[in-house]
């Protein structure tokens, strides 16, 4: 019955596509894009053969348009087509054609015509997916082939049997709720924000078909042993049976399924300065693949002064690497094109580092294989499970790590693995990191990187057991960093550090969100990271192993890079950051020709000079005025900045573009600011341009400033005041007299901002005293639902929110109430899901409606994502709840 229905809407599927007119794909805008990026088309769309340490002659690259639609995720089948797709570019880039957001409760169906291959009667058909994120159920014909879940691993079907006929319709139908699954998600979010970024949803890596005989080779499984001048080679297949291999002109014969030790005569050991590959044939019968390997060792061992640190190919060796997090605006994921990919590490390389920390992403075979050719330390992350644990994030983490360090365990470059970043969704530790070095006991384990994670010398996150089972001590340190703790057999090592922010203009995904650790000016980076090189010299001195820099290229939000995200401004020549790294890697063996190597490296300082000079007071030219505003911004040119910010909203016209308004809402910070007009009386037009309540949100914010500076002109603006105000005994304040001055000036919003100013001021004033908000929290709700009915609270912030919730909790009694002050909570825990806190307010409220049962629910999840030695304090809520005693105060 299965088959008939799948069948049924295969025939229905397939008949909308053959007659509904697509249209012609085109790569979609985007505020910045690479070099590459013009270079794509459905004709070229990644080409090359995927997997280069398998290498078979006979391959069919399914790579190019598809159909596509997106559908309830409890449909069965889209009833036509929404247009093509360009495969395999995330849905959600630029490059796909499409650029649209694949929400949780929806599914992406593809569709493509494949031909049968000739000689299929003698062979097999497999087809094979890079990575499909996150579920991919396969169909041919409308018959279920079979389906993967995990967004970064590969995987194959054996599809013969269905390839009856010449012509057949591929299905592939993915679901992915991105941070709302259970399943790994890397730094991909539904709603990006600072350090995390866009989704990448769909297939996102190469598709193709091979053919093979009937007993074919699976896998090849490649472990070198320098100490023995050995490689141990296992070829896998359904059957045990006689194999062939072939390195240095040398013929071993074998069985499959056992390894085979094969002697490397005058070994060449594989570095980053010295990247020698061995070629490796493997014939099964009438099967032939090509493949390769680098004979190097990894280990953690004691130098001539008894320290213990990373060696390579039994020397001690400094891994001076960056975080790479492999992201791309015009393909998220995706890199536009084999030669951008290729281009990221010969650019990591020419700045002089050896090392990459793989940041929370697996990459396809050949980036490992260019990293392999160029050499290049590659430190693995595992893409950490969803941090809140729900049910079923771990089973799907741990099936990921397997399935990674099986699938790169060939590659030379891989010296690595990397178990857990800071918290994130940390469990198990000791025992997964032991399991990692079984299942691959030729590597070196960091268990934990970040555990100890400092910010300006501040300890935030302490690490009493944090490296058990690890081959090293990892500390995260912004921005400069700092020596890990000491524990004898393990290297000491910096994982993180740095985030020096420096904003381009002309270079950045959002003008209106820019961040780093800390920010300098372009002309200060060189002396600023120069300073910090000095520092881990003396730190390897004293015993530093390892360290990692963030980061290469900008990201999205982040603009911490030595390269912006287009890869096209070089913050510091590649030359003079081989200079500083010398000392730390003194041989870099050969420099691969980097095209930005040529760029242009005027001083970017320079270069604003130069275009003030130019520039016409009367020129109107809304580029122009764009360009040299991002640029008074990043060179804090405060008097140029406002006039720039000045022209640029006289000259905006109806329809506003999207990239103007981030700009104009970034850089309008107080309501005296040249943007704040052009933003309060263009609110509604903005809103339907940047979303839902954008412009309202920023104006209530600044709003707040000005109340602020109202009631205390020595105030900082630029952090959460109200706590300071609210302790210093000589401010007072008439909120009357704010009130009507506030609501006179700005109506509803200054109404709105007015209750939120008051109520964090009475929060921090009172002390703890909450039955003192309630009148100012009801006002501020009563006023939200009269003005916007369902929409309260969604514009009112999630810390606000949770006060207000709390507070109502602790002395409440009244249910309306209470189911108002849970619907705030909700709303707090939608902005940030992995709050702990917010969630415990959740369940505390639960629990005083008599919602037993989801009230210890939802205290479990929040004591999940605390620190163990703080977990104790909601197991006591919880056994409360279980009990039926008040967990809330008397009063």
């Amino acid at each position: 019955m299965k088959t008939v229905i799948y069948l049924a809407i295969a025939i229905l599927f397939s008949f909308f596509f053959q007659t509904k007119a697509q249209n012609k794909w085109k790569a979609q805008p985007i505020n910045i894009q690479t070099r590459w990026f013009k270079e794509v088309s459905p004709n070229n769309a990644l080409n090359e053969y995927p997997r280069p340490q398998m290498v078979r002659e006979k391959w069919i690259n399914l790579n190019g348009l598809w159909d596509y639609a997106i559908t309830p995720k409890d449909s069965s089948v889209p009833l036509k087509p929404e247009g093509q797709i360009l495969v395999p570019y995330p849905i959600e880039s630029a490059l796909s054609g499409v650029k649209k957001s694949l929400k949780p409760d929806q599914n992406l169906w593809y569709m493509k015509k494949i031909t049968t291959p000739t000689g299929i009667n003698k062979n097999q058909v497999l087809l094979h997916f890079g990575a499909v994120d996150y579920q991919a159920t396969i169909y041919i014909d409308g018959i279920e082939v079979g389906m993967h879940e995990g967004g970064y691993t590969s995987f194959s079907f054996d599809i013969t049997k269905f390839l009856t006929k010449k012509i057949h319709t591929l299905f592939v139908k993915v679901y992915d709720p991105t941070d709302k699954g259970v399943g790994p998600h890397g730094k991909q979010l539904l709603n990006p924000d600072n350090i995390y970024y866009t989704s990448s949803s769909g297939i996102w890596q190469t598709v193709w078909m091979e053919i093979v005989p009937a007993n074919y080779i699976q896998d090849i499984s490649i472990t070198p042993d320098i100490d023995k001048s050995l490689v141990y080679v296992n070829v896998k297949s359904a059957a045990n049976t006689d194999v062939e291999l072939k390195v240095q002109e040398t013929l071993t014969k074998g069985k499959t399924n056992t390894m085979i030790a094969i002697p490397i005569k005058n070994i060449k050991l594989w570095s980053p300065s010295k990247p020698h590959l061995y070629g490796l044939k493997a014939k099964l019968a009438e099967d032939a693949v090509k493949s390769y390997f680098g004979m190097r060792k990894v280990s953690i061992a004691k130098d001539e002064e008894g320290v213990d640190r990373i060696f390579l190919n039994n020397k001690p060796y400094f891994n001076l690497g960056v975080l790479d997090q492999g992201f791309w605006p015009d393909g998220l994921y995706t890199a536009p094109t084999d030669e951008a990919l290729a281009f990221d590490i010969k650019a990591i390389k020419a700045m002089g580092f050896n090392t990459i920390r793989k940041h929370i992403k697996i990459e396809p075979a050949r980036w490992y294989y260019y990293a392999d050719k160029l050499g290049m330390l590659v430190w693995q992350d595992m893409v950490n499970p969803n941090q809140g644990l729900p049910e079923g994030s771990k089973a799907a983490f741990e099936a990921q790590v397997r399935e990674t360090v099986q699938q790169l365990h060939n590659h030379p470059s891989i010296t690595t693995w990397v178990l857990f970043n800071e918290k994130w969704g940390q469990y198990d530790q000791g025992r997964l990191t032991k399991w990692i070095k079984e299942i691959d006991p030729s590597r070196i384990v960091n268990g934990h990187s970040g555990e100890l994670l400092y910010v300006d010398e501040q300890l935030r996150s302490p690490a009493p057991n944090a490296y058990i089972n690890s081959d090293m001590t990892d500390v995260h340190s912004y921005p400069d960093p700092m020596m890990s703790i000491k524990q004898d057999g393990k290297a000491q090592v910096v994982g993180e550090f740095g985030g020096i922010g420096v904003f381009i203009g002309d270079h950045q995904w959002n003008p209106e969100i820019a961040w780093g650790y800390i920010q300098e000016k372009p002309a200060a980076l060189k002396l600023k990271y120069a300073k910090m090189n000095e520092l881990l010299n003396l730190q390897n001195k004293q015993g530093l192993g390892a360290s990692i820099y963030t980061q290469p290229f900008d990201v999205e939000s982040e603009q911490n890079g030595l390269m912006t995200y287009d890869r096209e401004v070089i913050k510091i020549p590649f030359k003079e950051l081989r200079n500083i790294h010398r000392q730390l890697n003194p041989d870099l063996g050969k420099i691969p020709q980097v095209a930005a190597e040529n760029a242009d490296l005027t001083d970017p300082e320079i270069i604003y000079h130069r275009l003030l000079a130019k520039y016409k007071n009367e020129d109107s030219d809304r580029n122009v005025i764009r360009k040299l505003l991002l640029m008074s911004d990043s060179f804090k040119d405060t008097i140029n900045l406002r006039k720039f910010a000045a022209k640029l909203t006289n000259v905006l016209k109806q329809p506003y573009d999207k990239k103007d308004l981030q700009l104009v809402m970034k850089l309008t910070k107080v309501t005296n600011d040249p943007g704040f007009d052009f933003l309060f009386k263009n609110s509604d037009s903005i809103n339907a341009v940047l979303g839902a309540n954008a412009a309202d949100g920023k104006i209530i914010s600044l709003i707040d400033k000005e109340i602020v500076l109202t009631i205390d002109p020595n105030a900082s603006i630029y952090v959460d005041p109200w706590e300071m105000i609210a302790k210093k005994p000589s401010v007072k304040v008439d909120w009357d007299k704010i009130k009507r001055f506030i609501e006179t000036k700005y109506g509803n919003l200054g109404i709105e901002a007015f209750y939120k100013a008051q109520g964090l001021y009475l929060f921090y004033k009172t002390s703890g005293d909450h039955a003192a908000l309630i009148p100012t929290y009801s006002k501020l709700m009563d006023f939200l639902y009269k003005e916007y009915q369902d929409k309260a609270g969604i514009r009112v912030g999630g810390m606000i929110l949770n006060n207000i919730a709390w507070s109502i909790f602790e002395v409440v009694t009244d249910t309306v109430l209470l189911n108002k002050a849970l619907r705030w909570s909700r709303f707090s825990i939608e902005e940030w899901p992995e709050n702990y806190q917010r969630m415990d307010t959740y369940a505390n409220l639960l629990y005083k409606l008599g919602r037993v049962r989801e009230a210890i629910e939802w205290e479990t999840k929040a004591m999940g994502l605390m620190e163990k030695k703080e977990q104790y304090r909601y197991r006591s809520t919880i056994e409360k709840m279980e009990k039926g005693i008040k967990t809330w105060p008397d009063k």
